[in-house]
Formats: structure tokens, C-alpha cells, sequence
């Protein structure tokens, strides 16, 4: 299958400036699979180590010298001579000896020409250490981040490349075919069943099979729960399958700490949360006042809401059944509408440029009497954009309405399940006040071309 962030890692490989490259994801998202695959593109010798299942390799990385390590690696692996400008080093599951990390450093000085490779799936425990921290190679290694499948790569793995180009070229301009708009609908309705994880993905292109794909997804939750216990000294394992299990339950809401379990106590349930996230497994969304750039500069941590890593593996947790549903619309239908609000935020993720870790953040305004949301608040470019999902083609907009004459912006978004549309909004708030804004309406199978069509 395609997979965009292919684009990245040759950028990457050819800079002049080139640095050992981190890649930061969940477990299963295609982090060995991208470089293996990159490898292979550039006809480069991939050297391997993977540090889970061959931690003893460690000790080949004793010295501060990459051409003394480069000879540890030819002995211990028995090859031939390592040349760096034809080879690519992959350190896999790096997390597994986080002493290794600091090494980074030396082959970015000392060996530029060799291009390095790090992952894992822990990856980010390495940054939270409860003994001493490590030394970090600051400024001597750069990131990716890889999430689950986008919408585009989905149909890219079914061989819908011409629906990728008119999604990629639709201007406001054009008009979208009834039938075309039907189709695309129908294979958004495939991405929210089947969801991004690439083993899950090739089982549905191969087989079509909805049972085998949900034994996958079943795998890939047992596989997550089955690491809970590396998470060893920092949480009880039964309360971050717990946490875990409740994140697709809250979707769309604000997130309650107390509704994982009345018998431990909220500072617990708190942390479990957060080492989820870290694992990249969940990721919170932040209430922010949206008075202003940066987002995260007006952020209240008492109000979060979280999603999960990815729709497809959502909805096996809920243990829902998407079978018999005949047409996205329905969509409203399950969960309150909570699984368009998961497919959503996961999409805003993977539309950020791959260097930057993803951060998503909504607006809450809380009075007993008048409570107001928006369900996203994205940055585009300088200006602050808000974002209402509405599972189907209808729903009523009173709290963006509420919130475009609060903040006085001139442009929203609506993702829905309808054409795409633009239309000037002239409207009272609950207050009889007068507001005016440019409504954009964009379809799900739009959402990765917000930022263009939000500037055309």
C-alpha cells in the first residue's frame, strides 16, 4: 500500500542537512513496514536491530564512535563491510534499552553519511524516565510522526486513484456528481468499519472479509493490553484496560475520570490516562478559549475529551456492530454521533505535517443554563477556525452560531455528510444579537483539503 509519509522519508534521506530520524507512533501503524519500504525504494543495505527481541545488540553500541560500532555490528551480525553511504541503520523498538538514544548524537557529528533510523512503540517513555533522565541528543536528531491510514491512503490501498486525484484538485467551483458524491460516501462508510491500522486495511482490500477484519482489530486491542505490563512500576494494568475500554464509551463528551472506576481514586485514573495517550494509544482534546493564537496558550486541563488511536479498532472496543448500516448518514445513529467526532479528530491528526506531533483542542463554554460547544478548534494559519461535526446532513449549528458572534471570526467549517457548500450565515445568537460568517460546509471525504478550500 501508499503511504504518504513515503514523501517525507525521502526528503529526509536526501537533505543536506540530513539528522538521525526518530519516527514516533502507536504500536502496528507501519513504522517498520515504511522503512523496510524505503529501504527497498532506494536499493539501500537495511541493517535492522531489533532491540525487543534482540536486547543483547545493545552492547555493540558501547562506544561513543560509529565506526567502532559500525565494526561491532559487521562482527556480531557476521556481513560484509558496512558501507554508510549505501546502507541504512534501523533501530527498531529503541525503547526497549533507552540508554541507546543519547547514541543518536555521535553518528549525527562523527558519521552524517550513514543515515539512521530509530522507532518504537513505547517510544515516548523514553522522555518520562522515573530513574535519572537521560542525556538527549537535543538538536542532533529530527521526528516523524506516523498515525493510522488517512482517508486518501485508504483508497490509494483499494486502487481508487482517480477519487484520490479529484479529491486532491476539487475546487468550490466545481460540482460534484451525485454519483461520485454517493461513492465517495460509501467508501468513507468502509473507513469508519474497517479504520486506518494497515493489517486491517490488506485484510479488507484481500479478502472483503468484515469478520476477519474484526478479528485484526481484536489482535491489535489484545496486542496493546498484552503491553500493559512494560508499563511495569508506573500503573496497574487492569486500570489502563480500563481507561482504555472507557475512551470509546466517552467519545463526544467531556471526559470523566470517575466513570473508569468508583473505586480508585482520581489522580490514578488521571495517570492511566496520560500513559495511554504517551503510548500514543488516546489522545486527549484540549478546552481552549479560542480568544487567540497558540491554542494551547488558554487551555483548561478540567475540561478534556479523548478519542482513540483509530476508528476502526473505536468501534471493535464498543463491540458495535457497522454491518448493517446502509449509509453514512446513519452514522448518528450509534453512539450519539460519537464514532463522526472519532473519525474526524483522527483525520485533523494525520493532515498535520509529518514533523509536527499532533495536538487537538474544542471549545467548551459550561453555565448551568446556556452550555455551548464546538466539537474542534484548529489553528489555519494565523487565524483560529472552528469546526462542528454533524453525523448527518442536518443538525443545528446554535452553538457555532453562539460562538462566531463571541469571538467576532468570519469563517467556520461544518464536516457532514451533504455536498460541499459555502453560505453566508446572517443570524441572531441566544441573545438576539446579531451575527454574520461564511459557512463552509465540507463532506467527510473532504476533511484532508480544509486548509486549501478554507483559503480559496
Amino acid at each position: 500500500m501508499e503511504r504518504t509519509g513515503i514523501s517525507f522519508l525521502l526528503n529526509w534521506l536526501k537533505s543536506s542537512n540530513r539528522l538521525p530520524l526518530v519516527i514516533r507512533g502507536a504500536r502496528q501503524v507501519g513504522k517498520t513496514w515504511i522503512v523496510r519500504h524505503l529501504a527497498q525504494l532506494e536499493k539501500l543495505r537495511l541493517i535492522e536491530l531489533n532491540f525487543e527481541d534482540q536486547k543483547e545488540l545493545a552492547s555493540t553500541f558501547s562506544s561513543n564512535d560509529p565506526t567502532i560500532i559500525v565494526k561491532n555490528l559487521e562482527d556480531i551480525l557476521g556481513i560484509e563491510k558496512i558501507e554508510p553511504r549505501k546502507s541504512l541503520l534501523f533501530l527498531d523498538e529503541i525503547q526497549a534499552v533507552p540508554e541507546l538514544y543519547p547514541k543518536l548524537r555521535w553518528f549525527a557529528e562523527k558519521m552524517p553519511e550513514l543515515p539512521v533510523i530509530a522507532a518504537g512503540s513505547l517510544f515516548e517513555f523514553i522522555f518520562k524516565q522515573d530513574h535519572e533522565p537521560l542525556s538527549m541528543p537535543v538538536g542532533r536528531v529530527e521526528f516523524m510522526y506516523l498515525e493510522p491510514l488517512s482517508f486518501e491512503e485508504f483508497l490509494l490501498a483499494k486502487e481508487k486513484k482517480q477519487l484520490v486525484r479529484l479529491i486532491n484538485s476539487y475546487t468550490w467551483s466545481q460540482d460534484i456528481p451525485t454519483i461520485t458524491h454517493t461513492t465517495l460516501l460509501s467508501y468513507f462508510k468502509e473507513y469508519i468499519i474497517v479504520g486506518g491500522m494497515p493489517a486491517a486495511v490488506k485484510k479488507w482490500v484481500i479478502e472483503q472479509n468484515l469478520v476477519e477484519v474484526s478479528r485484526i482489530h481484536h489482535n491489535i486491542l489484545a496486542t496493546f493490553k498484552g503491553d500493559f505490563h512494560k508499563f511495569a512500576g508506573r500503573m496497574d494494568s487492569d486500570l489502563l484496560e480500563q481507561t482504555m475500554e472507557r475512551v470509546p464509551v466517552e467519545l463526544g463528551k467531556k471526559f470523566v475520570y470517575s466513570t473508569v472506576s468508583k473505586d480508585v481514586q482520581v489522580p490514578a485514573i488521571k495517570k492511566s490516562l496520560d500513559l495511554l495517550c504517551k503510548a500514543r494509544l488516546c489522545h486527549k482534546i484540549f478546552s481552549t478559549a479560542a480568544n487567540g493564537l497558540p491554542l494551547h496558550g488558554e487551555v483548561n486541563e478540567k475540561f478534556i475529551k479523548a478519542i482513540f488511536l483509530d476508528v476502526g479498532l473505536c468501534s471493535a472496543s464498543l463491540g458495535l456492530s457497522l454491518v448493517g448500516i446502509k449509509s453514512v448518514q446513519e452514522i448518528a445513529l450509534i453512539n450519539s454521533g460519537g464514532i463522526a467526532e472519532q473519525v474526524v479528530g483522527q483525520l485533523l491528526r494525520s493532515m498535520q505535517p509529518l514533523f509536527i506531533d499532533p495536538e487537538l483542542y474544542y471549545w467548551l463554554r459550561y453555565e448551568k443554563k446556556s452550555t455551548a460547544e464546538i466539537d474542534y478548534i484548529i489553528q489555519h494559519e494565523a487565524h483560529v477556525l472552528p469546526i462542528e461535526v454533524k453525523a448527518g446532513e442536518a443538525g443545528t449549528l446554535k452553538s457555532l452560531h453562539f460562538f462566531m458572534g463571541l469571538k467576532k471570526l468570519s469563517s467556520a467549517v461544518r464536516v457532514y455528510s451533504g455536498m460541499p457548500l459555502r453560505t453566508p450565515i446572517k443570524t441572531k445568537d441566544p441573545y438576539e444579537k446579531s451575527v454574520s460568517y461564511e459557512l463552509m460546509s465540507i463532506p467527510f471525504y473532504l476533511i484532508s483539503q480544509m486548509n486549501r478550500l478554507v483559503n480559496e
